[in-house]
Order: structure tokens, then C-alpha cells, then sequence
């Protein structure tokens, strides 16, 4: 398998292992899906990390194999490709990357469909589909512009240039820089964070969130304000109402 899952205290690491640069190819493509799915239902996930090991987290798409195809063919497996990448979009459950090395292409649109990434002081991420006479196709046109603007996506796109880990923090693509060889151990610290809280009220969050920035906001403000009014139903409100009242805020240990 070129993708591994593993579940230890709530939280699933998702490890790509295609050596030497996990180019993602058609299988690591549906293997990700696949396992992006499980997560999905699995009561004992709370959060999830992703990861590529110590040297590199993905390199792009397996250009080989991409090179012998052609437009009938990719038009068949195109939005294959976007739905494999959506179903880890799509979690219901906090998401971190553990990004180090290299992150481009394909690599770097996996890293934007999570919630949160952490870069170690090697990585380089980029869109360099540009330079192949193509354009990002796993939704690099769309997740990049609506974390980093689209001045600043046009920029990486258009140019295909690749931008190191303090780059990448200053145009906001990553959200922390850590040296390297602690990159997958303050992911999952992150995310086993995560793992601990409400998982009803953090699977709200990120829907109203993510809805939100894909239409108005009055249908942002709608899913909003249904989720709130439907977490006034859920033992972890009534927990963590109690906890605040009894014991001050930020003590309730949630199940």
C-alpha cells in the first residue's frame, strides 16, 4: 500500500509511502480517498494527520505516468483525481500536515485540504503545474486563492516558482514553521489536542467555516446558526456548560 493508516488515542495518521518522493499516482490517489473515507466513519478518529515521512511529504503527481495519457483519458479520471483530493477536504475531523521537504504539485494541494499545516525548515512547496504547460487539476486553483488570496495564488501559479518554509509562513500557505525533525511530532501533539474536545461542536465549526467560504454569507450565517441551535442538544454542551459553571472556564473533559 502507498498509503498507511494508523489510529492510536483518537488520532489517524494517514503516512503516504511511495519512495523516493511520493509522486501521487492514480492508486495513491484512490488509496487516499479510500482511507480519507474510513476516518470519516470511524468513531475512535477525533483528528487525523498527514504525513509523508522524514525527508518528504509529496513530491507531485507521477509525471510518467500522467505523460502517456491522453485527453479523453484524462478527462475520464480528472475528476477522479479532484475526488480523492475533496474526500480529505471533506473530514468532518480536524486535519493537520506534517509537511517537510518537498510539497508540490499534487503534494501541495494534499497539504491544502487540511486544516492546519505545519512546515518543518526544509519544506518548499509550489505549484509548478505551469511548467509542464498545465495548471494545478486536484483544486490548487481554488483551495490555494481562498487560503492565500488570489494575487498571491496567481503569483505561485502563474510563475510555478517554488517558495521556502519562512516564505511559505509569510504568505500564510503554512501555519508554523518547526525544525524538521519535529514536524510529525507537533502535528499529532496538535492534533491530539484536537482529539480531546467536543468532536460534535468542532465538526460544526469546520462545516460552518468551510461552507462559509464557498458561498454567501447568508448561507454561511444560516449553517451557522443551525448548527449552534442543534449543538444545544449534545451532552458535550450540557458538559461543558456545567464544567464552566461549576469549575471555570476551559476544565470540561469531553467523551
Amino acid at each position: 500500500m502507498t498509503v498507511h493508516l494508523e489510529v492510536a488515542d483518537g488520532v489517524a495518521a494517514l503516512r503516504l509511502d511511495r519512495p523516493p518522493m511520493n509522486a501521487l499516482d492514480v492508486a495513491t490517489q484512490d488509496r487516499l480517498k479510500e482511507l480519507a473515507e474510513e476516518v470519516t466513519r470511524r468513531e475512535d478518529v477525533r483528528a487525523v494527520v498527514i504525513h509523508g515521512g522524514e525527508k518528504v511529504f509529496a513530491a507531485g503527481a507521477d509525471i510518467k505516468e500522467m505523460q502517456v495519457m491522453d485527453h479523453a483519458a484524462m478527462i475520464a479520471r480528472s475528476r477522479a483525481l479532484q475526488d480523492s483530493f475533496t474526500a480529505v477536504a471533506r473530514i468532518p475531523k480536524p486535519v493537520v500536515a506534517a509537511v517537510t521537504g518537498y510539497a508540490l504539485g499534487g503534494g501541495c494541494e494534499l497539504a491544502l485540504c487540511a486544516d492546519f499545516r505545519i512546515a518543518g525548515e526544509n519544506a518548499k512547496l509550489g505549484q509548478p503545474e505551469i511548467l509542464l504547460g498545465l495548471i494545478p487539476g486536484a483544486g490548487g486553483t481554488q483551495r490555494l486563492s481562498r487560503l492565500i488570496g488570489p494575487s498571491k495564488a496567481k503569483d505561485l501559479i502563474f510563475t510555478g516558482r517554488q517558495v521556502k518554509a519562512d516564505e511559505a509562513l509569510a504568505l500564510g500557505l503554512v501555519d508554523r514553521v518547526v525544525p524538521a525533525a519535529e514536524v510529525y511530532e507537533q502535528a499529532h501533539a496538535w492534533a491530539a489536542r484536537l482529539a480531546k474536545g467536543p468532536a460534535i461542536a468542532l465538526r460544526a465549526a469546520k462545516e460552518a467555516i468551510d461552507t462559509g467560504l464557498e458561498t454567501d454569507i447568508e448561507t454561511g450565517l444560516a449553517v451557522e446558526r443551525n448548527w449552534f441551535a442543534g449543538l444545544f442538544a449534545t451532552e458535550d454542551r450540557e458538559r461543558g456548560m456545567r464544567s464552566f459553571v461549576e469549575e471555570g472556564p476551559g476544565k470540561a473533559k469531553f467523551l
